[in-house]
């Protein structure tokens, strides 16, 4: 899916990288949790939060993801968005709750992690899958 798409089915502002929106993501991952991204995400795709801190982009540079899409009306201050344009972040912004953006991204094709969810309960836990 590319991102142009994203920004469409969520009906979202593009607040950075209008030049990147023909870039292709196949994954996507909804969390405030930045400790949660560095765990879980194994693809590259977009991330979904409601946090709006540095530590989001810095996040995303770390993994390699090239969007993020701000939820629950969420608005970054200048001086984010003018760090993730510096190190060429798609950031948008949408008025859509957290639930209801991953679920019209899941309705449109867009997966998620590619850890089963019986997979991810196991390693919360601290067993292995047999």
């Amino acid at each position: 899916m590319k991102i142009s798409q994203v920004a469409e089915i969520l009906e979202a502002q593009v607040l950075t990288g209008e030049d990147k929106l023909d870039l292709e993501v196949h994954s996507a991952c909804g969390s405030d949790m930045m400790s949660d991204v560095l765990a879980y995400v194994k693809d590259q795709g977009i991330l979904l939060s409601g946090l709006i801190n540095v530590q989001v982009i810095r996040t995303l540079l770390m993994m390699d993801m090239n969007c993020v899409v701000f939820v629950r009306g969420k608005m970054p201050p200048a001086g984010i968005v003018d760090f993730a344009e510096e190190n060429g972040v798609v950031v948008l912004q949408t008025e859509l709750p957290m639930f209801e953006s991953c679920g019209r991204l899941y309705a449109a094709g867009l997966g998620g992690s590619n850890i089963p969810a019986a997979g991810r309960a196991e390693e919360a836990d601290g067993t292995e899958n047999e």
